[in-house]
């Protein structure tokens, strides 16, 4: 039997990973330190450990016997990392290149590394996998630089890997009480509660939003095909843009909640245009997205009333308090 170990398998994709891998027979392994996840939602079957990425004598423990890794853990905060730098930087490139390291100790054959959107900044959309990255904050930084670790020690060290781009994911089990991330279920939690969203800015903003389980199919096959290694890849939907605006107005028709968005300015560093060309997705791994934006935002609906709306947590620190920083952060406005 083969066996996967997933960084972030507490968290919203890696939940999502386990559950395709249990379904196909494999043992299932994985870590969190539940920064970004729920404990519920960890499937069945999956040998957890309760283990910080970052923790480089634990992770070679647990990860022993892996035949693939994928490292889905971060704090995925491209926002708020102007702001908390030092803890978006440690939880990205230090935990990135902890797990590589004990990946290598225990001679796992391929690791799949979930990298981001956000490493292709500012450049023309949609964002193709040929571009140079131009990373617009700390986050991204990160993301890029992870990148890079991975294909240096793959390289020196004789590891295969992949490095997918998921972008913009939605679906039940993403964390709705983090007031820092996750505008669709940051939305949804809001007017569960009769509580009016926050936009940033003018609200036109463009995303294409993808569903979970557009992103895991392909995913999942990156475990296994040979035509993927040493590849980057985008994972996700390159239509329809969407703003943000009409993001708020799709979940209030779905919720029949009578809108009138809060306004702040916009957050420094936002990118205004942000969407990924599935060429290559649809060319290697026969990508095909099936869920539409208003069926994966009425399963968010679905999901939050069911565990029922929660007060936002406003647990991890804000590094950098200036005039720059968004008072719905400082004030607590969520």
């Amino acid at each position: 039997m083969k066996k996967i170990f997933i960084t972030g398998v507490a968290g919203f994709l890696g939940s999502h990973l386990a559950d395709a891998f249990l379904a196909k027979g494999w043992q299932v392994a994985g870590n969190d330190n539940f920064i970004g996840g729920y404990e519920d939602n960890i499937p069945k079957g999956v040998e957890f450990h309760k283990v910080d990425c970052t923790d480089l004598v634990k992770m070679k423990e647990i990860m022993a016997g892996a035949d693939v890794v994928y490292h889905c853990a971060a704090t995925a905060y491209e926002g708020l990392s102007v702001f908390s730098p030092t803890l978006v930087t440690e939880n990205i490139v230090q935990s990135g290149v902890s797990t590589m390291t004990a990946a290598i100790h225990n001679k796992v054959k391929r690791f799949v590394l979930c990298s981001s959107m956000a490493r292709y900044g500012t450049n023309e959309v949609p964002f193709r996998e040929d571009m140079q990255p131009r990373p617009q904050d700390p986050y991204a930084i990160g993301k890029y630089a992870s990148e890079l670790f991975l294909r240096n020690l793959s390289q020196v060290h004789g590891m295969e890997y992949v490095i997918a781009v998921p972008h913009n994911i939605i679906g039940p089990r993403q964390k709705y009480d983090d007031p820092f991330r996750n505008v669709a279920s940051i939305m949804i939690n809001l007017m569960l509660q009769g509580k009016q969203p926050i936009i940033y800015g003018d609200g036109e903003q463009k995303r294409c939003f993808s569903f979970v389980q557009d992103d895991v199919d392909p995913l999942v096959m990156m475990a296994e095909a040979d035509n993927v290694v040493g590849e980057v890849i985008n994972i996700g939907p390159d239509g329809p843009f969407v703003t943000i605006n009409e993001l708020a107005q799709t979940i209030a028709k779905i919720l029949d909640f009578k809108l009138d968005p809060r306004r702040l300015p916009d957050r420094p560093q936002e990118v205004r245009l942000a969407n990924c060309s599935a060429d290559k997705a649809r060319r290697l791994l026969g990508y095909n997205a099936k869920t539409n934006l208003e069926d994966g935002l009425r399963s968010i609906v679905d999901y939050v009333r069911q565990r029922g709306p929660l007060p936002f947590d406003y647990s991890l620190p804000v590094e950098l308090k200036t005039e720059k920083t968004p008072r719905s952060w400082t004030e607590r406005l969520f």
